[in-house]
């Protein structure tokens, strides 16, 4: 997998989440479970991951959507 997008904000995340789904782009949020070491703060970004045959599709839909300046490797 290959990540898509790296953030703090969860309500981002769960709207790609939501984004991808619609579109059947398999995904996965990871380190979704790391706050709890950080105390909550959010010094440890989550990551959302898409399978490496989806990674380009997956960022034409984020463009699209106007959010390709979320993008990790903006391309």
């Amino acid at each position: 997998m290959i990540e898509l997008v790296r953030s703090n904000d969860p309500v981002l995340l769960s709207f790609l989440s939501v984004l991808l789904k619609d579109a059947g782009i398999a995904h996965f949020v990871a380190d979704g479970h790391m706050s709890i070491l950080d105390g909550s703060i959010g010094a440890i970004p989550r990551r959302l991951l898409v399978d490496e045959g989806e990674i380009d599709t997956a960022r034409r839909l984020l463009h699209d959507a106007e959010l390709g300046h979320e993008l990790s490797d903006p391309s």
